[in-house]
């Protein structure tokens, strides 16, 4: 199937995945734009788990004050080297994320990171790892994917490894 130019063009814009990678994910989908995007965020995540082991020692930290200046973040995203760390998308992903935090107010990281007797107390475990972990929370600009998603679309872009180390979140009176 030939694929059009223009609907690599707008899977590269929805995704920042490359035009090589676009180009062959719409080939394996018949063209349909919705399914390549879970393809290539699949992709994106396998590429993940391989890179989850490699040292990142370079990074960014992040600190975000919210309007008003009542709620703060400081972040820290970790990447292994200093040209990804000064990426504008990186940078801006660490931006996202700090805001995420402010606005979402996670308790967790990652599911991994919740008591064990704090999940078995609740009913429904899906839905209290989806409200407190800040990987399983949905991105508050784009509700249809998680924050996960969004870290293994940039792990996938860049081909290193990625990862949120920590956070911090203050707020005026707690």
């Amino acid at each position: 199937m030939k694929i059009s130019l223009e609907a690599i063009k707008e899977l590269r814009n929805l995704t920042s995945a490359s035009i090589a990678d676009c180009r062959k994910a719409l080939e394996e989908t018949s063209g349909e734009m919705d399914k390549a995007i879970k393809l290539l965020r699949q992709r994106g995540l396998e590429i993940a788990a391989k890179k989850a082991g490699a040292a990142a020692k370079e990074g960014r930290v992040e600190a975000y004050v919210h309007l008003g200046n009542k709620i703060g973040v400081l972040l820290e995203v970790d990447c292994q080297t200093d040209f990804v760390a000064r990426n504008g998308e990186f940078c801006q992903f660490t931006k996202d994320v700090a805001m995420q935090i402010a606005a979402c107010n996670p308790i967790y990281l990652a599911r991994e990171n919740v008591p064990v007797e704090v999940l078995d107390a609740e009913k429904d475990k899906e839905l209290f790892c989806k409200n407190h972990c800040l990987l399983e929370q949905p991105f508050v600009k784009d509700p249809s994917i998680t924050i996960k998603d969004l870290l293994g679309a940039l792990v996938g872009k860049f081909g290193e490894n990625i990862f949120i180390r920590r956070y911090m979140r203050y707020k005026i009176g707690e």
